[in-house]
């Protein structure tokens, strides 16, 4: 490269269609696949026990994406009543910018309003400006904040929460 000359950057990543991806449920085979997606996204990475937690967890509802055989993102939600409380969506580093994370809050969202939901609440750093944006634009709005929510960083989190349109019974879902 000439002295003066820019470097290159990398080309955002391939949009992937929504109807691409396969969706499935995780299971305790899925730990050592997911381990360093989330190791290398998170300051305060979640536990093997957190994971096989929901597992176990009656109320969990927890997902891989993969497009191909590559996973591509995960996460999931409690379902607590008639509220379903996103616990986790991650986008693996090298996918994010692709229209993943709103793909796979489509499915949590359709998945969740299957299931008896009317409303979702998320928590989400402040200072994951990426994550906020998404979720403004899926039609997510701020709804409170929590002081100190992550105990690692002592970072606020921001609370949000979208009603969902109840599910059309004339339409196949």
């Amino acid at each position: 490269m000439d002295k003066g000359q820019a470097p290159m950057e990398n080309p955002p990543p391939i949009a992937i269609d929504a109807d691409q991806l396969r969706f499935e449920l995780l299971s305790k085979d899925d730990l050592p696949q997911i381990r360093p997606l989330e190791n290398e996204a998170y300051p305060d990475p979640w536990t093997q026990g957190m994971f096989l937690q929901e597992i176990s967890n009656g109320t969990s509802h927890f997902y891989l994406a993969f497009y191909e055989d590559e996973l591509v993102a995960y996460g999931g939600f409690w379902l607590i009543l008639d509220e379903v409380h996103i616990t986790k969506v991650t986008v693996a580093h090298a996918r994010r910018r692709a229209g993943l994370g709103a793909a796979f809050m489509g499915f949590l969202e359709r998945l969740g309003r299957k299931l008896g939901g009317t409303v979702v609440r998320l928590e989400v750093r402040e200072s994951n400006l990426a994550a906020r944006t998404l979720y403004e634009r899926a039609g997510y709005e701020e709804i409170g904040i929590r002081k100190r929510y992550y105990a690692a960083t002592g970072e606020d989190a921001i609370v949000m929460a979208k009603l969902l349109e109840p599910l059309d019974e004339s339409t196949p879902s």
